[in-house]
């Protein structure tokens, strides 16, 4: 009876590690097939006419999450007008970005640092059921650095992704929850859908990426996925 059990849970356990590894090796498979990718002649005419970005924006990643980075303002939104100061505690007077990422409610509302994780909340996102928010934070240039990477738009590129965000939140309006700040610059609001192993808050950043026309990975469960094609920066 024992060997029995110990039979069906090793089996169990096999099952499980296969299908973390058939996950990852998809994952990784498909930054190799990207969407939105120039044949090789194209890139060539485009780096012989290279211009300047009409609207120089970032991914930025913490190893983990992605977040989309924009200026403040620009011709084609303020984001004040849509995130408004007064749902922040103290946004500093020199911020020139807004950082906007997707995810998990539960996981962003209670693990404000690494060290607040717990096995029990890593699976409670992964396995699904919870709503999804959206995270806003202004920010200074200095506060981008390492693990940003250039995310050079045309207009129509940068209006692609402004109506993307737009989308996320119920009614296209931002609803913030009362009191959800991990510090003076940032703030939570109501957004649409639910996080899971497959809609995770990369797969949100990558959506936006190839919507908009930019060169980016097909599936995008993990960070690297993200930024693969995309050039390092230094803001």
């Amino acid at each position: 009876m024992i060997k029995r059990w110990l039979r069906r849970l090793f089996f169990v356990l096999l099952g499980f590690v296969a299908l973390v590894g058939l996950y990852v090796a998809t994952a990784s498979a498909l930054v190799l097939w990207p969407a939105n990718a120039k044949p090789s002649n194209a890139i060539a005419v485009a780096s012989a006419n290279a211009k300047a970005p009409e609207v120089q924006a970032w991914v930025l990643s913490n190893g983990v999450h992605t977040d989309l980075v924009f200026p403040i303002r620009s011709a084609t939104i303020d984001w004040q007008q849509l995130f408004p100061l007064a749902d922040f505690r103290a946004v500093p007077p020199d911020a020139e970005f807004i950082a906007i990422g997707w995810g998990d409610r539960e996981f962003y509302l209670n693990t404000p640092t690494w060290a607040d994780l717990t096995a029990a909340r890593a699976f409670g996102a992964l396995s699904g059921g919870n709503r999804a928010l959206m995270h806003v934070s202004y920010l200074r240039r200095g506060q981008l650095g390492r693990g940003a990477f250039n995310l050079p738009l045309s207009q129509a590129q940068y209006a692609q992704l402004v109506g993307y965000v737009r989308a996320a939140l119920p009614s296209g309006r931002a609803t913030p929850i009362a009191g959800a700040h991990y510090d003076n610059q940032d703030a939570f609001y109501e957004a649409e859908g639910g996080y899971n192993l497959f809609e995770t808050c990369n797969t949100w950043t990558g959506r936006g990426l190839r919507q908009a026309g930019v060169t980016a990975s097909r599936w995008t469960p993990f960070d690297f996925t993200v930024v693969w094609h995309l050039e390092p920066a230094t803001p």
